[in-house]
């Protein structure tokens, strides 16, 4: 406090007053529209929060096309790390698809082997034991031929492009061609 301060408030200090009408915005709030801001409220040179102008300066073109650099900069960011989310998605899925695969292949293999034995001595009671080798062989290709299919037939629904990204890509070129649309 200043020597003039002093005298005038008689040493005290000023009390500081709570604006009255209910609770206390929070810090950094925006004021209602046509709200005129206390003096001192703007820093010099008009930064505010969040980029707001404020209404008693003008703000120059070179200001404006920063701010608006700024922006995209920082959507060509937003879009990247949605393209990336995307990504991870579908290689999550390609990856438990490939893994069902593999899975199918070494069951198969396990079982067409082991069914195929015990198949193959039980049927060569009533033929040839190479004739039932054949036969037990042929119904376990079968079987194998439907896992690899139905494993196939998932992996062609994993998309691998980033579909709703491209489509925010688009907005965002077609908002920065024609702004006022």
């Amino acid at each position: 406090m200043s020597s003039a301060e002093t005298r005038m408030t008689g040493g005290r200090v000023p009390e500081t007053r709570m604006p009255t009408g209910g609770a206390v915005p929070p810090a950094g709030a925006m004021p209602p529209p046509g709200a005129v801001p206390p003096p001192g409220s703007v820093p010099h040179g008009g930064a505010t929060p969040h980029g707001a102008v404020p209404a008693d300066e003008d703000t120059s073109l070179g200001q404006l096309i920063g701010d608006l650099t700024e922006d995209l900069s920082r959507l060509m960011r937003q879009e990247l790390e949605l393209a990336k989310a995307e990504i991870r998605q579908e290689a999550g899925k390609a990856g438990k698809a490939a893994g069902m695969l593999g899975a199918a292949g070494f069951a198969g293999y396990m079982t067409a082997v082991l069914l195929s034995l015990a198949l193959a001595f039980g049927l060569a009671t009533f033929m040839g034991l190479g004739w039932a080798t054949l036969v037990v062989a042929v119904l376990w290709g079968i079987a194998g031929f439907a896992l690899f299919s139905a494993g196939r037939s998932r992996l062609r629904k994993v998309n691998p492009k980033p579909e709703r990204t491209i489509e925010t890509l688009k907005e965002d070129v077609e908002w920065a061609r024609h702004p006022t649309k």
